[in-house]
């Protein structure tokens, strides 16, 4: 290792990872308690309305912890890498 070097962090990339795994963590809750995940966090997202998502396993908890336009943005990402 060269400790003459700067490290460099690549903070996007962390917080890429954080959103797709409550994203993902959200998504598991909705569909064991019988929801769309799909209309239901699309409802959230355009309302900012929490009780879309189902407090069950703590998912509204988390997706709380995410500003709409960070999931937004996550989700064109991974729309545009996968045409």
């Amino acid at each position: 290792m060269d400790f003459n070097e700067t490290m460099k962090i690549n903070l996007e990339f962390d917080k890429s990872r954080e959103v797709r795994e409550i994203i993902s963590q959200v998504y598991e809750a909705l569909k064991l308690k019988g929801y769309d995940p799909i209309s239901q966090i699309v409802g959230y997202i355009l309302s900012d309305d929490p009780t879309y998502i189902t407090s069950y396993n703590g998912a509204r908890g988390l997706i709380a912890q995410l500003e709409r336009d960070e999931l937004l943005e996550e989700f064109v990402k991974t729309y545009v890498d996968n045409l």
